[in-house]
């Protein structure tokens, strides 16, 4: 039988490495701008087309390579960052693997355009399908210009996979933003399809944190600054109120490399701890500085996934550093020990005791009991005790009524008492063991899910609103507790549902458009909902790098709210886009309906109330929201009949 294990040929090899490596162009991004930050660029530039599905190139100014060591780079496992096994646990640069342009390589068309300073030409390299295409001297600058194009041109089904422009820009600017974080002693700047979307200087932490994630954030960080033998950690947290319904500005670095950690990011929320709402997520970027052979970073060809040798030093160190900063900066809850002014007010520190004073106190009662001896627990008897009697309580032939005024029973018979004893307590069994046989109250109340609708509810019935968020109507058959909210979202959800799929929201044109200035990612992510707000009565249009004018909202939007509305819709759709299950236009749908739905403790007139139930038993399904949640429940006569022993 012949011989069937054999050797794959290197471009199919380079293949199925690029399945591990390049999974979309953000991959591409990552690695490409982790090597040129390895070559020593001051000057980093990335270009973008089509999402870089058409281009994908990063220009520095780094040492560049040498003509054999261009042509050497495309091959598998050629690395300048390790020669021995004991490299691997000393490694300080962001590659070592020597796979990503391999990979990048037999997935794109490439253009590699490379110079040293001390050479007087360039090089460069045309490779498609791991296949050197032509080589050549060429006169360029000082570094190398790597041009990734037509991704996946050789693997269609792959490209397929591929989500919308949106969506890829969405996971480059993250890439970006990491490698932006980690280095802000280098000049970064983003570009896509002819427009300049980030443009970052050379500065401080501080500085490049506030370029990246915002303006708004430069009064709002906490410096984290720590220093041991084992390992140093510095950085910036936010304060509690710019936490976020999502995890999105939560950046934790090991060495410079962005890294994803649960067990480091609990330390940082334990110690936020009751500082913020527990649905809520600190805004933080912690680097970490330890020594390369306590980590072990050779665990995912991402590299964002590593190991520590101690985890548990390494979330104490976390924990304590975030706690110091906090309470160093005053943002930890403090006890108030100073002395309350009214106190130096009160006759019992202002005026003197004299001896008169003096005498009565000690002839009081309450003097002698905690003076004498063994009188500390005593009880002075007086006349208006209501204890005197305490020992009736247990005679048989006592009626209680009669102790409730002090007086013993009068023709009252221990049968008697005792009777009644055991009736009472045989009807407060018996009800509760009808109420367990009944199994969950069904005959009572039940969430609606489960039963037929309520047939009506009077037009002229009196509705009245609980602790302001509930809603009490009465029905034919008892009453009803509806949740505003929850209610409301159903009506929300309906309604935005038909207009997302046709009949379109009318808008309210505003007298004055609004400017909204986002972040890179936000602005994006905007970019990618626009469409579909068009349809639910949002006029948006791009208005410049990031910014955004809002020309007509939906009339429930009111007036000056109309920035708030966007910017919480899209934390919420942040929220949202965690749960793969849904579709973009669901998640959009769901979260306008939570945004816009009337929020508990808001007081309803009976007009309100009354237009709330009436819109909510016109939907296609009243009794729950799109999550599943009840929106109201049904108390039946029968049931409160039986809580009473009617």
């Amino acid at each position: 039988m012949a011989d069937i294990i054999q050797l794959l040929p290197d471009n199919i090899a380079n293949q199925i490495a690029a399945g591990e490596v390049i999974q979309r162009p953000a991959s591409a991004v990552k690695e490409l701008l982790e090597n040129a930050v390895d070559a020593g660029a001051t000057e980093i530039k990335l270009i973008i087309q089509d999402a870089g599905k058409s281009l994908v190139q990063v220009i520095d100014n780094g040492k560049g390579m040498s003509e054999t060591d261009a042509r050497m780079c495309f091959e598998r496992h050629a690395t300048s960052k390790i020669r021995n096994i004991d490299d691997l646990f000393h490694i300080r640069t962001m590659g070592f693997r020597g796979e990503a342009l391999a990979s990048i390589a037999a997935v794109a068309q490439v253009e590699l355009k490379t110079k040293r300073a001390e050479d007087e030409t360039g090089t460069c390299i045309e490779i498609e399908n791991s296949m050197v295409k032509k080589q050549e001297p060429v006169a360029a600058a000082n570094g190398t210009s790597i041009a990734m194009k037509n991704l996946f041109f050789n693997v269609p089904a792959r490209r397929n996979f591929l989500k919308s422009n949106a969506a890829e820009m969405r996971h480059i600017v993250d890439e970006f933003m990491r490698v932006a974080l980690s280095f802000p002693g280098i000049f970064f700047s983003l570009t896509s399809g002819g427009q300049q979307i980030f443009h970052l200087e050379k500065g401080s932490l501080k500085q490049r944190i506030v370029q990246v994630l915002g303006q708004h954030y430069n009064a709002r960080l906490v410096t984290v600054q720590e220093k041991t033998d084992y390992l140093n950690i510095y950085g910036f947290v936010g304060k509690p109120d710019t936490a976020k319904k999502t995890r999105g500005d939560q950046y934790f670095f090991v060495n410079n490399r962005f890294i994803r950690s649960a067990y480091l990011n609990h330390a940082v929320m334990s110690a936020f701890r009751e500082m913020i709402p527990a649905d809520s997520f600190p805004l933080y970027a912690l680097f970490i500085d330890l020594d390369p052979t306590q980590v072990d970073i050779n665990v995912h060809p991402t590299k964002q996934e590593i190991k520590f040798e101690d985890e548990k030093i390494v979330y104490a160190f976390v924990q304590a550093a975030v706690k110091h900063a906090l309470a160093q900066f005053s943002i930890t809850p403090t006890l108030e020990f100073d002395l309350d002014p009214t106190i130096q007010q009160l006759d019992a520190v202002n005026k003197p005791f004299t001896e008169d004073k003096q005498e009565a106190a000690r002839s009081s009662d309450l003097y002698k009991n905690f003076t004498q001896k063994g009188q500390a627990h005593f009880i002075q008897p007086t006349d208006k005790s209501e204890l005197r009697h305490w020992k009736d309580f247990f005679e048989p032939g006592n009626d209680q009524s009669a102790m409730g005024n002090g007086q013993p029973a009068m023709g009252s018979s221990s049968q008697h008492s005792a009777g009644n004893i055991g009736q009472r307590e045989e009807k407060f069994e018996s009800l509760i063991d009808q109420l367990k046989k009944k199994g969950d109250m069904a005959e009572g109340f039940s969430p609606p899910a489960a039963r037929h609708l309520p047939l009506s509810i009077d037009d002229n019935a009196l509705l009245f609103q609980l602790h302001g968020t509930w809603i009490v109507a009465p029905t034919s058959r008892g009453f009803m507790l509806i949740h505003q909210q929850l209610a409301h979202e159903r009506i929300l959800y309906e309604r935005f549902a038909a207009a997302a799929g046709g009949k379109s929201i009318a808008a309210q044109r505003s007298l004055f458009p609004v400017t909204l200035q986002l972040s890179a990612s936000d602005a994006v992510l905007l970019q990618e909902l626009t469409a579909d707000l068009n349809q639910l009565g949002y006029l948006i249009e791009p208005f410049g790098a990031n910014a955004f004018v809002i020309q007509g909202t939906p009339a429930d939007v009111s007036a000056g709210n109309e920035k708030l509305a966007i910017e919480s819709l899209l934390e919420q759709f942040k929220h949202f886009s965690s749960d793969l299950k849904f579709s973009r236009r669901e998640k959009l749908i769901r979260s306008l309906a939570w945004q816009q739905a009337i929020k508990p403790n808001t007081l309803l007139s009976l007009d309100e109330m009354r237009g709330l139930t009436t819109d909510l038993f016109k939907c296609a399904q009243p009794n729950v929201t799109a999550g599943g949640n009840p929106t109201y429940i049904e108390f039946k006569k029968d049931y409160l009949e039986q809580l009473f022993k009617r």
